[in-house]
């Protein structure tokens, strides 16, 4: 019986017997119907202790790991390892699926949890960054991810009583998160000094913020906020696993055993200890034997247990330890004793009944795998992993009586003969062996063996068990097998965790078997029960029996009763790796369907990556001036052509009875009262399915692509409504609406055939799943159910349903009735359980639910569409006929044959062939539309008569085209062996057919157009009747394909053919000979062109030769490039040469110029290539990529292109495609202002787009991110932290003797108890940023406030009092700034800021959105924009949020921001895009403008279109760079240029450039929402007439200037923005102006140092102001009570340092240039000024009495000065031996010392005034000093933290109580210490909020205020101290 189908019964899982405790936690739950619910291997149980009945969740594919209960406690969600784990959630009753949630985690799901209403989920992924996110799990939704951490993670959990908080614990930490928008943000638990850090395993949260966590060490650690706050210790005496919180109290378990219960104070109240319990195991479980009378079951393991299962009661009945672990076990036949062989090499014998032992031998070192009684009872055999079996006899106590030595492996499995006489072993080679007992004799004799009669079968191998391998496999992974002689099946057990069930005996490999999951990896042995009622197999690593029950053939009429199980993996798979032997050949046109490719060497969407890497030669071409696009252009105007030979189903009608399909890339609207089509140019690939939406309004298109997209489009408007993409690889072959019309399933031609189902308003994917191996021809969504549907295709019919963001499919069940056919089409019929398919033999399958209740034979051959109507259906087939039928097709009502006697009058064509393959029908308007694989579109009248509407070539590719030398006709030639003559007058009809021999690829019109020569490519060509098509003369010279075909002009004497053999063959045509042959060519003819005079042949080759002959006898000429421009040709169609060098696109390697042809004007040049791309180039095109205009129509090649006799049109072949396109031709000037999608040049142009210093700062500054900063000073040498101390020489003596070491700073305020400081709290902030950052500062509340930026702080600033209050919540500095202008949305802000990688970690850059008044974060968006976000704008409504990023691709992202949901993303520009803005009254379109950009972009669903702005025929308009943005009424834009032109932009051609608006680059525009007038902002000199600011009408046209009183030599202006009657500007220059439009009076709000690093800063001796002195040239003066500026002093140089003398009366300056100042305070003026040193002064110091100033500069120096000698300022001496620059230096109390620091981290001090070193350690530590700003020295080693390799630690200062420190560092941070702080990693609080880089940092007296300043930000932070309570 070699039947090689899989057997007809099957397994139904029964028990279950085990619990995985191992490597799990938190895994058994009681669900609401007081069932326990826990899982086993791949396997969720659901035990009912009541009843003792389990219940199995059969829908994961590998071992589940994690499981989390419902709040209802009636769904579990289990989450699985493996590559690619999932998450289930089902329904514990019935244990169905109700959501899969996958396609994020790797490696595995180690923690799940439920929130408190059971809407979200959370888990945590095993991959490397235990990944945690967050769900939607009804939707299938993913609401948030982030890195979780970078050790495991054991627990996680949502705060039951705060929304939006969660808690996870793990090695060594835990973290508390909060959910806001998108983003997870973690903060990590404080140990502080409560408890240790240790590795944390579970979790509890409480009211109050309290959280309860069990550690490792036994523990009970108890949190508050994220504090530590105290710990219960040794709760238990060992780690604690689990915790359990409910109304009463707690529970918690520990690896002690023991479970303790506490109250809500975790006060304890009992223990319950369950240490007498078992102690779990160690290692597998290998050992399995059934009892021969009873159904019992023997398992034996590692752990040492033997234990008996009761297969009836489900329970474990024995138990007992062994000394050494258990390998294997025998019953004897008499069930009195039970064998168990051991790992030691030892065996035992029990009695079975009360488990005494009989007796134990040990006669072997390895371990014993197999044994197995005789038959007869009488002996025992042994096999051991010494390659032998012995022979022991039972009734002489198990004495040794033979021994079979034949292997060479260890034994693997034994088999006994019926009459015990013979023995079979398996080995682990794979060998068979046979051997007589009981001696042990091998025999080899094939006769003695053949009678044999096995009393069982466990052998792996052998010619009965043949098929349970892989045909072509040798691998050993088959563990165990048990034969069921009776019921003729027999199971396995492999390492994959499957049982299977095969037929017995299997006797041909690859046999078919049902498959069976639920053991995890290896199912280590299976077995029958006594009786065959059971299979029992066992799982190594998870310890887990599983019963299951054997349900043998059932008779037919029960089938319909049981439902298939359900699963995502099909568990009742018939599919083995062999094909099914009786399958029916496939037909031949599906086979061809079938082998069709769809892959590209190279995509469109590849173009912008290889234009990237061809850079390089882009740049050596942009030197050169290329020359402009041609002002002509083309539109297209009618195609030929539809695609049928590998779509079906893609016809149909619209509301308005236009007819919709699709061709090429082209989705066209076909009026056939009008014989117009209008075309849907939204593809660039292939479109391979069309499905209209139930409304007939709406059309569905699917193309070929590498992310390959869905594009829904409304057939009158012909606009996209939506583009579905990211889901499909390589193309849609499939697409359905629901019949509501919200929904849209789609399938891919992926390996998988991936199944989508789409919301496709919003664009979001609500479910995917991996449809099948193999072709799915067509999805179809149920009518009645939304969430079901089926597809069909090769040998596949099945039934999906949606489970949240998976889809659970099932087979069609197919009973007795057959088996899967292969599927061409499916309906849904009268009922939702209905379903209707059509199969490849012809046949019609009824469906009800998933069961084939009947068949029909429908169809000669397939049956390719179908289509439902009211009261029937409709069907077409491979035979050529259309059936009516009725609605149970019981009855076909009518047949329609497609024949030609049937064309009516009106047809636009000609048949080819009676009976066309039908591949699409459609009803509708009276009428049967019939789409054929031939490619035409026909209109059956229900009455019979046909009408041919549309056709175009076959399958096969099109090359050859010729247009008519005088008539509007074109001849074209396919390889699908027709050649055509096309009419190009409006009737657009094909006017003749003929069959050829052999397919063509060339033809040409002889001059008069009456004869037609036609090239083959069998190497004929055949000269034909140009009217009749009938043969004139036929040749054939040659072998290859005939290439090109040319009549010589004027007579047309001569014919010239070329060939692919690399000859041109020159015939006389009168006389039908060959007169010459043209030699030379290296390589196959592409091109060929006579010359006016019909004397000379260019001729172009594929290895890119340029030839010229001389007819008629084919010499070959050499003619300089020169000579040929002058030379007449007749025509063009060459592509190589000087004149057209430039059509040559920059990819050249990648993609062919295919043809090309040249209007008679010779004006311009139409092209064609491999991308499918029709091109227009003005001729002659000379220089290197030349500029052009560009059409998609066709998808990958356009093989051919022709001008008509007129240039009327351009007619154009699209090789593979089909079809021929014509497009009409347009000279400029005369066409309408139509847009026209496809024009655009490939390269930007090249000209510069501008020059301006600041604009070119903006675009290629280098954010870098706080996290990854360096230091700012050039330092060398080993930071404090890490030099190692040599101790001092004379120990210094015990501290009773000494006297008190003095103060180590002399304190002011003695007279006060000191109080240390315990907070800052920012006050104020100096400081704007506008150097680089536009569009950032706005009114709110109607001009009260005013909102803008500076580091990473939000500032609003009340116009009133002065007084400001901060956004703090960015991480890193802020780059941009908007409002929210919507009513519903007051006072909103988003603001984005600066990131590392977009790896959606707390570093990643992020878009916080918030109130302004309340500071309330509302959303924070985590985004993909790596480096940064630089612009964001709301929409009109204010619900969506646009962000522009600064990665590479400057992605364009839209948010739903109050969801924390991406809408949709994609690549803006390879350039930087400066702004993006919707359009004020939209939320659909926006523009974005950035170097040599503009871009118009619609949001379509999910999908980002966009129009480059056309340049249209502005004389001179060039792509400048845009800087900004405003917009007008009716679809007008604004973009302000470098230059300081203004583009005006109408819809997306710009029509008026607005010249010189400003003199410099116009930085910023803003549109007043309620009036429509438009602000712009410069840069310019102020001049009588001109000003940085100009106000403007709403078209741009008036305008008023206003000048900004700054005395800036050029103002120039970032950010401007209207209120009532005021405009606000925002400078460069770090001001913010008030400009009133009445009287233009300027009123500066705030102000700012305009470029940083600020060095140097000073406070005031005794009042609450500040100086501070910076790079950019000023010294200000700053006070803190007034909020405000008070007076600034410009130096003419960069100012590095800053000193007040002791009393307040004197300021010293030290500058860069190495000069210093004295200022008197009173009146500014100069008391004294020198310059000795050459390179910057780093610091200025006033002696504490007065007398000295000492200057430390960058020479490694430190000069001193004597002041009471006057303003001279001569050096009176220097500080020697400083080994590197100086930072800081601080003098003594007594003035008589000085404490310098330097660049080698070295802290030296000096005597003053005469400059000597003093070394003295005593003495120094004795000194009293009179400030402290050094950053280096014992007393402050604990400042210096772990992190700082790269990065320094830059200013400190003391407080003048002398206990307080302050740090600023590299990383932006300012740091609260206590001084000194002499141990290393001293505690601190950190504040942040400055950018990277703290220069400088000082307390005000008293101890106030501590004033920080900042490096990149260029801003001065003054914080409040908060001093402790006395």
């Amino acid at each position: 019986m070699a039947d090689r189908s899989a057997p007809s019964c099957h397994l139904r899982l029964e028990w279950v017997y085990g619990y995985r405790g191992h490597q799990c936690r938190n895994n058994l739950y009681y669900t609401a119907a007081k069932e326990i619910v826990y899982f086993v291997a791949g396997v969720g149980v659901v035990y009912s202790p009541r009843e003792h009945r389990q219940k199995f969740y059969l829908g994961h594919q590998d071992d589940i790991i994690s499981l989390a209960l419902h709040p209802e406690r009636v769904l579990v969600a289990t989450g699985q390892v493996g590559k690619e784990p999932y998450i289930c959630v089902w329904d514990s009753y019935t244990v169905q699926t109700v959501s899969v949630l996958k396609d994020v985690h790797t490696h595995g799901i180690a923690c799940l949890a439920f929130d408190l209403d059971g809407q979200r989920l959370v888990s945590v992924g095993l991959d490397s960054k235990n990944t945690v996110c967050v769900w939607d799990w009804r939707k299938g939704k993913l609401l948030s991810m982030a890195p979780g951490h970078t050790d495991r993670i054991f627990d996680i959990s949502w705060d039951l009583y705060q929304p939006n908080k969660l808690v996870s614990c793990g090695v060594k930490h835990i973290k508390f998160w909060s959910l806001c928008g998108n983003s997870l943000t973690p903060k990590r638990g404080v140990f502080g000094k409560t408890g240790d850090l240790q590795t944390i395993l579970c979790l509890a949260c409480a009211r109050d913020e309290v959280t309860y966590s069990g550690a490792l060490n036994g523990d009970i650690y108890v949190w508050k906020g994220i504090n530590l706050v105290r710990t219960i210790q040794g709760a238990h005496a060992a780690g604690i696993f689990s915790m359990n919180a409910c109304e009463e109290g707690f529970a918690t378990g520990g690896r002690d055993g023991c479970v303790r219960l506490w109250d809500l104070n975790f006060k304890p109240i009992t223990v319950i200890d369950l240490r007498e319990t078992d102690q779990g195991y160690k290692g597998e479980l290998w050992a399995l034997a059934v009892h021969p009378t009873k159904p019992l079951a023997m398992t034996g393991s590692d752990d040492r247990s033997v234990r008996i299962w009761s297969l009836i009661d489900h329970a474990l009945i024995a138990r007992c330890n062994m000394e050494e672990p258990i390998r294997c076990a025998a019953v004897s036949t008499d069930g009195i004793h039970l064998a168990l062989g051991m790992k030691d090499g030892s065996f035992t014998v029990l009695r079975v009944r009360d488990m005494t032992e009989v007796v134990h031998i040990k006669d072997r070192k390895e371990a014993i795998h197999e044994l197995k009684y005789s038959p007869d009872g009488n002996f025992l055999a042994v096999g051991s992993n010494d390659s032998s079996v012995d022979i022991y006899g039972v009734v002489q106590r198990y004495k040794k009586v033979g021994e079979c030595v034949g292997s060479l492996s260890f034994i693997t499995h034994m088999d006994w003969s019926s009459d015990s006489k013979y023995l079979q072993t398996n080995d682990g080679n794979g060998k068979r062996l046979f051997y007589r007992m009981p001696g042990g004799k091998e025999v080899t004799n094939k006769e003695e063996l053949k009678g044999i009669q096995w009393a069982s079968w466990t052998c792996v191998s052998g010619l009965e068990v043949n098929g349970i391998w892989p045909k072509y496999s040798d691998i050993n992974d088959i563990n165990s097998v048990d034969a069921n002689f009776i019921g003729q099946v027999m199971v396995t057990a492999d390492d994959y965790g499957i049982v299977k069930l095969f037929r017995y005996p299997c006797l041909r490999k690859g046999a078919k078997f049902k498959k069976y999951l639920g053991h995890s990896a290896h199912v280590t042995n299976v077995r029958w029960s006594h009786d065959h009622q059971w299979v029992v197999s066992i799982g190594g690593a998870d310890h887990s029996v599983f019963q299951w029950k054997f349900v043998p053939d059932r008779k037919l009429k029960d089938t319909l009763h049981i439902a298939p199980q359900e699963s995502l993996v099909d568990s009742n798979s018939d599919e083995s790796d062999s094909d099914q032997s009786d399958v029916p050949e496939l037909d031949s046109e599906i086979e061809q369907e079938t082998q069709i490719t769809y892959r590209r060497q190279v995509y469109k969407e590849d173009l912008p990556q290889l234009k990237e890497q061809c850079k390089e030669k882009r740049k050596s071409a942009a030197s050169k001036r290329r020359e402009r696009a041609p002002g002509n252009s083309i539109r297209l105007h009618f195609v030929h052509g539809y695609r049928g030979y590998d779509c079906r189903s893609n016809l149909f009608y619209t509301q308005t009875g236009e007819i919709v399909y699709h061709v090429a890339a082209v989705g066209v609207v076909y009026n056939r009262q009008q014989n117009t089509q209008r075309f849907y140019l939204g593809h660039d690939d292939d479109i391979l399915c069309l499905a209209i939406h139930p409304l007939k309004d709406y059309v569905a298109t699917g193309q070929v692509g590498r992310d390959s997209s869905i594009h829904i489009w409304d057939t009158e408007t012909i606009k996209p409504l939506s583009v579905l993409k990211g889901y499909h690889q390589y193309g849609v072959c499939a697409v359905d609406f629901s019949a509501d019309g919200k929904r849209l399933a789609s399938v891919g031609i992926d390996d998988n055939h991936t199944i989508v189902l789409w919301d496709w308003k919003k664009g979001e994917k609500l479910s995917a799943v991996r449809g099948s191996k193999d072709k799915i021809f067509v999805v179809k969504i149920n009518p009645y159910m939304p969430d079901k549907l089926i597809t069909v295709g090769i040998k596949h019919m099945k039934f999906w349903r949606r489970a949240g963001g998976g889809l659970i499919g099932r087979k069609g069940c197919i009973g007795a009735l057959g088996r899967t056919d292969t599927m061409m089409c499916a309906v849904y019929g009268w009922t939702e359980e209905m379903a209707f398919s059509g199969t490849s033999t012809g046949d019609v399958c009824i469906w009800r639910d998933v069961f084939l209740i009947k068949t029909v034979k429908a169809h000669d051959g397939p049956v390719f569409s179908m289509h439902a109507l009211e009261k029937g259906f409709v069907t077409g087939g491979k035979d050529g006929v259309v059936a009516l039928w009725d609605d149970t097709f019981e009855r076909c009502l009518k047949t329609y044959a497609i024949k030609r006697a049937a064309l009516a009058p009106g047809s636009k064509g000609l048949l080819l062939e009676d009976n066309p393959s039908i591949r699409a029908i459609s009803l509708g308007h009276g009428h049967i539309l019939v789409g054929t694989k031939n490619g035409e579109i026909l209109e059956v009248d229900k009455s019979g008569p046909i009408t041919l509407l549309v056709q175009g070539h076959m399958e096969g590719e099109v090359w050859g085209l010729a247009t008519h030398p005088h008539l509007p006709i074109c001849a074209t030639v396919s390889d699908d062996k027709t050649l055509r003559i096309w009419d190009l007058s409006p009737s657009h009809c094909m006017l003749a057919v003929r069959k050829l021999k052999k397919g063509g690829r060339c033809c040409c019109f002889s001059p008069d157009g009456k004869a037609l020569a036609v090239g083959l490519n069998d190497g004929s060509f055949l000269i034909v009747n140009a009217d009749t098509l009938e043969d004139l003369v036929s040749f054939q010279h040659r072998k290859d394909v005939i290439s090109e075909i040319r009549f010589s002009p004027g007579a047309g004497k001569y014919l010239a053919v070329a060939s692919c053999d690399n000859f041109v063959d020159i015939y006389n045509v009168m006389s039908s000979k060959r007169v010459g042959i043209c030699k030379g060519a290296s390589s196959y003819i592409t091109h060929m062109d006579w010359d006016i005079r019909g004397k000379l042949l260019q001729v172009n080759t594929g290895a890119k030769e340029q030839l010229f002959f001389e007819a008629p006898r084919g010499k070959k000429q050499t003619i300089p490039s020169l000579e040929v421009e002058k030379i007449g040709w007749a025509s063009w169609t060459s592509v190589l040469g000087s004149c057209c060098e430039g059509i040559w696109p920059i990819i050249g390697e990648v993609t062919d110029v295919t043809a090309s042809c040249l209007t008679s004007d010779s004006k311009v040049l139409a092209t064609g290539d491999d991308f499918g791309f029709v091109k227009l180039f003005r001729y002659p095109a000379k220089g290197k990529f030349g500029k052009f205009k560009r059409y998609v129509a066709h998808s990958t090649h356009v093989t051919n292109v022709r001008w008509t006799y007129d240039d009327s049109l351009l007619v154009t072949v699209g090789g593979a495609d089909t079809s021929l396109m014509l497009w009409t031709y347009e000279v400029e000037g005369h066409r309408d202002s139509r847009q026209c999608d496809s024009e655009e040049s490939d390269l930007d142009s090249e000209e510069d787009g501008g020059y301006d210093s600041d604009v070119t700062r903006e675009n290629e500054i280098n954010y870098t991110i706080k996290a990854l900063s360096t230091n700012i000073r050039p330092m060398f040498g080993i930071k404090p932290h890490l030099q190692q101390k040599e101790p001092t020489l004379d120990e210094r003596p015990p501290v009773s003797r000494a006297l008190p070491q003095p103060e180590k700073l002399q304190t002011n305020n003695v007279g006060k108890k000191k109080r240390p400081i315990e907070d800052l709290i920012l006050e104020l902030v100096f400081g704007y940023r506008g150097k680089d950052c536009r569009n950032n500062v706005h009114y709110l509340n109607d001009g009260a406030d005013v909102i803008y930026h500076t580091a990473s702080v939000g500032i609003l600033y009340n116009v009133a009092t002065g007084s400001q209050s901060f956004y703090q919540e960015h991480n890193d500095d802020i780059l941009c700034l908007t409002v929210n202008q919507h009513p519903k949305f007051t006072n909103i802000v988003a603001t984005g800021q600066v990131g590392d990688s977009a790896d959606m970690s707390a570093t990643a850059p992020s878009i916080h959105v918030w109130d302004a008044m309340n500071k309330q974060t509302l959303s924070v968006l985590r985004c993909y924009h790596s480096k940064g976000v630089c612009s964001i704008s709301f929409s009109a409504t204010g619900k969506l949020l646009l962000s522009v990023g600064l990665d590479p691709e400057h992605t364009i992202t839209i948010w739903k921001w109050q969801e924390g949901a991406k809408i949709a993303s994609r690549a803006g520009h390879n350039q930087r895009i400066f702004v993006a803005e919707f359009r004020p009254d939209s939320d659909t379109q926006f523009v974005s403008v950035g170097v040599k950009h503009v871009r118009f972009w619609t949001l379509a669903g999910r999908a980002l279109l966009s129009k480059k702005g056309l340049l249209s025929s502005i004389e001179d308009a060039r792509m400048q760079t845009m800087l900004s943005v405003a917009f007008g009424a009716n679809n007008l834009t604004f973009t302000g240029t470098i230059s300081g032109d203004v583009c005006v932009w109408k819809d997306h051609v710009l029509i008026r450039i607005v010249a010189k608006a400003h003199n410099g680059p116009v930085f910023t525009m803003y549109t007043t929402l309620r009036d429509g007038l438009i602000v712009t902002g410069g840069k310019e000199r102020p001049s009588k007439e001109g000003g940085a600011v100009k106000l403007w009408d709403q078209e741009l046209k008036r305008c008023r200037a206003f000048r900004l009183e700054t005395g800036q030599m050029t103002d120039c202006v970032r950010s401007v923005c209207r209120g009532k009657g005021k405009i606000l500007v925002g400078t460069r220059n770090a001001e913010i102006i008030e400009v009133g439009e009445k009287n233009a009076a300027c009123n500066i709000l705030i102000n700012g140092h305009m470029d940083g690093p600020i060095w140097g800063l000073a406070t005031h001796p005794s009042r609450d102001f500040f100086l501070s002195a910076a790079e950019d040239g000023t010294v200000r003066l700053w006070d803190i009570a007034e909020k405000k500026m008070l007076n600034k002093v410009s130096l003419g140089h960069a100012a590095r340092t800053v000193c007040y003398s002791p009393e307040g009366d004197m300021v010293a300056i030290g500058m860069k240039n190495g000069e210093f100042i004295i200022l008197l305070v009173t009146s500014l003026k100069i008391w004294g000024k020198k310059r000795d040193r050459r390179s910057a002064i780093q610091d200025i110091r006033f002696s504490p009495d007065s007398r000295y100033l000492a200057v430390g500069s960058s020479e490694n120096a430190v000069d001193f000065y004597d002041l009471t000698l006057g303003p001279t300022l001569n050096r009176i001496s220097y500080c020697k031996d400083i080994p590197s620059f100086v930072i800081q230096m601080d003098f003594s109390a007594d003035s008589s010392y000085l404490q310098v620091s330097t660049g080698s981290y070295k802290r030296q001090v000096y005597e003053v005034p005469s400059g000597k070193q003093l070394v003295d350690q005593a003495v120094i530590d004795r000194i009293t000093w009179a400030t402290w700003t050094s950053v280096l020295g014992d007393e402050v080693i604990g400042i210096w933290s772990r992190h700082a390799e790269k990065a320094d630690v830059n200013c400190a200062c003391v407080s003048h109580s002398g206990i307080n420190l302050v740090t600023g560092d590299d990383f932006g941070m300012v740091k609260l210490f206590d001084f000194p702080c002499p141990e290393k990693f001293a505690k601190h609080k950190r504040f942040l909020g400055h950018s990277a880089h703290l220069t400088n940092i000082r307390f005000t007296s008293g101890d106030r205020y501590v004033v920080s300043a900042g490096g990149d930000d260029c801003s001065l932070f003054v914080w409040k101290c908060v001093h402790m309570p006395h």
